[in-house]
């Protein structure tokens, strides 16, 4: 089974996980402590269906700001289909034939057309194919998409749903395929059908033909994916960001994402998805945990066992020797954007851990809200840290509830600067090391719990907290 109950009696507590302090005289709650399955366990009840995996969207620690809604939501489970509704090439036409006209008109055959001039396009048409099923993601809230994906925005994981003026995403992105049979291979393509089952690459689009013979091409801002090295483990590192075609051949990055020059081939990577890999549709990120990566990666329930585990620690505030408390997991959007009375406060510098005060101010102060309408900090002038006289950003401290982002089952000591999203310490250092795309031709690193940039010297920095001195 996926994870065990340990239940403690009247024995002392931890206050700090990283330092292993203990403080005698107090009670240690009930905990659950997390244990990965072996290997040799069942995966999945027969009378189950089959997970093949879930897509998550980077920037959202656990739900979408204005709540989950039909299919946009911030994660997508993909479950083998009652019936295949796979697809694979199979005739080739030309515009001028009769069929060629066929397949794009008729609503119950799939095709790709590829637009090569005004009196010259190549039709590919697809046939049924059942031995795969195909999900489709892309902005487009119409029938064919699966998975409604919007533009993310920095720091809208907090408060109201935030919509862009112009977006990026295409609204037919992308399509997975996964096999229905063992080993349950996903694989990625660009672009997807839409409601007439056709995909067109129009005159401007970057396309060619192969040297076999079959024709490809990109979409216009493309849909770029990176595989970690190593899988997403505890020894994972980036990998290299690459192109993936029409046809779900892999090619070096274009100069800019809309650059009618293609990369160059990469023939010895393909387009089969691995646990950790990054999907960017020029938008939003998505991260792709197959079915087995996700039976070793700690749950809601065990994240919640850490947060009380610390909360019953009674971390104190250094100065008003005031208890803190990190708030409920609940997504920030149904408890309010603002901060908590006993929430933990952080300097990013140092990594000292307080709760909320008014004083230390190294700049000016213009726009700054008091605690209760305090959302992220991200924009909060320098304070000096009356610890170690440390000036730096001071931001309210929030556990990351996305458990698909966590690497390990590690106790939550380190924030990632600047928006003070709180995870393990392998989490952090992973998510600091990986560029994500940003723009039509920039990389930074991110926090995944919000996607704000990240600072300082690692992007992350470790949590000091202070026991209680009774």
């Amino acid at each position: 089974m996926p994870e065990t109950v340990a239940e403690t009696g009247d024995v002392e507590v931890l206050v700090d996980p990283a330092s292993h302090t203990k403080v005698k005289g107090s009670r240690r709650p009930t905990l659950l402590m997390y244990s990965p399955p072996g290997p040799k366990e069942p995966s999945l009840p027969e009378d189950e269906p089959v997970k093949y995996g879930e897509l998550i969207v980077l920037g959202y620690n656990g739900s979408l700001p204005g709540g989950e809604r039909g299919r946009r939501k911030s994660r997508f489970s993909l479950f083998k289909r009652p019936k295949a509704n796979g697809v694979k090439p199979s005739t080739v036409h030309m515009t001028a034939t009769p069929q060629a006209v066929k397949a794009v008109s008729s609503k119950d055959q799939h095709s790709i057309s590829y637009t090569l001039s005004r009196n010259h396009t190549v039709v590919v048409e697809y046939t049924h194919n059942p031995d795969t099923d195909m999900f489709q993601v892309g902005r487009s809230t119409e029938s064919p998409i699966d998975y409604v994906v919007m533009d993310t925005v920095p720091g809208s994981s907090v408060g109201e749903d935030v919509q862009v003026a112009q977006s990026t995403i295409s609204r037919f992105a992308c399509r997975i395929v996964c096999e229905r049979g063992p080993p349950y291979t996903a694989r990625i393509f660009a672009a997807g059908f839409d409601t007439s089952k056709n995909i067109f690459l129009g005159e401007k689009a970057a396309k060619w033909k192969n040297p076999d013979g079959q024709m490809d091409g990109l979409t216009t801002n493309g849909i770029l994916v990176m595989h970690p090295k190593g899988g997403f483990t505890e020894e994972s590192w980036p990998g290299v960001w690459r192109e993936i075609s029409v046809c779900g051949n892999v090619y070096t990055l274009r100069e800019t994402r809309s650059a009618q020059q293609r990369g160059k081939l990469v023939e010895a990577e393909s387009n089969v998805l691995q646990d950790g890999s990054l999907i960017d549709l020029c938008g939003a990120t998505l991260l792709w945990r197959t079915a087995e990566g996700l039976l070793h990666t700690p749950t809601t329930r065990h994240l919640e066992a850490l947060r009380q585990e610390i909360n019953a620690a009674r971390p104190q505030c250094p100065v008003g020797l005031n208890t803190l408390a990190f708030p409920s997991l609940r997504p920030r959007a149904a408890i309010g954007p603002g901060v908590e009375e006993k929430q933990p406060w952080a300097y990013l510098r140092c990594g000292h851990v307080h709760g909320h005060h008014e004083w230390g101010y190294r700049g000016p102060r213009a726009g700054v809200e008091g605690a209760a309408g305090v959302s992220s900090g991200i924009c909060s002038p320098p304070r000096e840290c009356p610890m170690c006289r440390t000036v730096g950003p001071y931001v309210p401290l929030w556990l990351g509830c996305e458990a698909g982002f966590y690497l390990d089952a590690g106790a939550p000591t380190h924030g990632f600067t600047p928006c003070g999203h709180v995870s393990s310490e392998k989490t952090a250092r992973y998510w600091a090391q990986i560029p994500l795309p940003h723009g039509t031709h920039a990389f930074h690193t991110a926090c995944p719990f919000c996607a704000t940039q990240l600072t300082g010297e690692n992007g992350f920095v470790r949590l000091i907290f202070q026991g209680p001195i009774d």
